[in-house]
């Protein structure tokens, strides 16, 4: 299953959340293509560091990719982040309101 359509681990995206520089890569990456060189800029991070952060986003599937040329570019997978915020509400508070609203709206 890709990234997209498995269920997601709740568990992985908290961890993929639970570092503050990740939490700034995705505010900067929301509805914009970024290339690592400008994220490291912007942030202050050494551009290996936000490589690295950047590869535990995409492996959660939360940041999508695009090679251009020699530089990569990334933006935030806001498909994603609401699946997986999703999969959160319906394994810890899974009679909830807004869990029900979510399933609604799915089906």
């Amino acid at each position: 299953m890709s990234p997209k359509t498995s269920r997601a681990n709740p568990v992985e995206f908290a961890k993929a959340l639970a570092d503050e520089t990740r939490q700034k890569i995705m505010a900067m990456c929301c509805c914009q293509w970024r290339s690592v060189g400008d994220i490291a800029e912007q942030i202050g991070v050494a551009q290996p560091t936000v490589s690295h952060h950047l590869a535990i986003l995409r492996d959660a599937g939360l940041v999508q990719v695009r090679p251009e040329g020699k530089q990569t570019f990334y933006t935030l997978n806001q498909d994603r982040v609401a699946f997986c915020c999703g999969q959160i509400m319906q394994v810890f508070a899974p009679e909830s309101e807004a869990t029900e609203a979510m399933k609604k709206a799915a089906a």
